[in-house]
C-alpha cells in the first residue's frame, strides 16, 4: 500500500529526484516542484500529506511559501519540513515561527531525511487524547485527564507547565521557539511572553526532577524533548 503523498519543493534538479528515489524506494508516492510559484499551483490542486521545502528557491522563496500554506484553512495543517542550504539560526527561527515542523540542512543524510518524514507523519496521525510514554513508561502524559505521572506518582504541575511539556512531546527532537510554544500553550486569561517561557521551563525542569534534562536548549532557537528516551503514543 503506498504511504501518504509528498511535495518535494526543490529548485535543483539532481536534489529533488535524489529525495524522490529515497522517498519512493520507502514506499510514499510525491511530486516535484521546482519553483515556489509551481508548488503554490500543485497545493491547490491536490494538497500532500507532507511538503519538503527548499528556502533558497526562483520567484517565491521557501518562507514566503510556508507563510501562505499555514495562513490558508484548507492547507495549515500540512506539516512542512525545511530543507535548505542556508544554516543560519535566522533562517531556521523564521522557519520554524512560520509554522515549519522541522528543518534539515543540506548537505543531507537521504536516511536521515526519510526518518523525519516518516517522523513527523507518524506524530501527525497519532491520536493525542491517548498517553505519551517516556523513558520505558517512567514518566507518562495523560492527555485525557491533564495529568504527568513519574514512576506512578502525580507531578504537580500547573496548567501552563502541563501544557508545555506536552506540546513538546508531542514532536520529540524537534525544535519550537519561545513564540511557538507561548501561541500553542497560552490559555484564556494568561499573560505569557517568550521571556516568560524561560522560568516555565526551568520550573518545569526542576519539578520532572531525573527527566528534567529530557528538556533541552538549542541555543538561539528555543526548546525540544529529546526523542532518545520517547516511546510511541499510544
Amino acid at each position: 500500500m503506498a504511504k501518504p503523498p509528498v511535495l518535494i519543493v526543490e529548485d535543483e534538479v539532481d536534489i529533488a529526484h535524489l529525495i524522490e528515489f529515497h522517498l519512493k524506494r520507502e514506499g510514499y508516492t510525491t511530486r516535484i516542484a521546482h519553483s515556489g510559484a509551481d508548488a503554490l499551483e500543485m497545493l491547490d490542486r491536490e494538497p500532500p500529506a507532507l511538503v519538503l521545502l527548499d528556502i533558497m528557491m526562483p520567484d517565491v522563496d521557501g518562507l514566503e511559501v510556508c507563510r501562505r500554506i499555514k495562513r490558508e484553512p484548507n492547507l495549515r495543517n500540512i506539516p512542512i519540513i525545511m530543507v535548505t542550504a542556508r544554516g543560519e539560526e535566522s533562517d531556521i527561527v523564521v522557519g520554524l515561527e512560520l509554522g515549519a515542523e522541522d528543518y534539515i540542512t543540506k548537505p543531507f543524510s537521504p536516511r536521515v531525511l526519510v526518518a523525519r518524514v516518516k517522523t513527523v507523519l507518524r506524530r501527525k496521525s497519532a491520536d493525542t487524547s491517548g498517553v505519551i510514554s517516556i523513558a520505558g513508561g517512567a514518566l507518562t502524559i495523560d492527555s485525557a485527564r491533564h495529568i504527568v505521572q513519574i514512576h506512578n506518582e502525580e507531578v504537580d504541575l500547573t496548567l501552563t507547565q502541563y501544557r508545555l511539556l506536552h506540546y513538546l512531546a508531542l514532536r520529540p527532537g524537534f525544535v519550537r521557539t519561545r513564540d511557538q510554544i507561548v501561541s500553542a500553550v497560552r490559555g484564556e486569561g494568561a499573560v505569557l511572553s517568550s521571556r516568560v517561557i524561560d522560568v516555565h521551563i526551568a520550573a518545569l525542569r526542576q519539578k520532572l526532577g531525573e527527566f528534567g534534562e529530557l528538556v533541552e536548549t538549542v541555543r538561539g532557537v528555543g526548546y525540544r524533548l529529546a526523542e532518545s528516551r520517547m516511546t510511541e503514543t499510544v
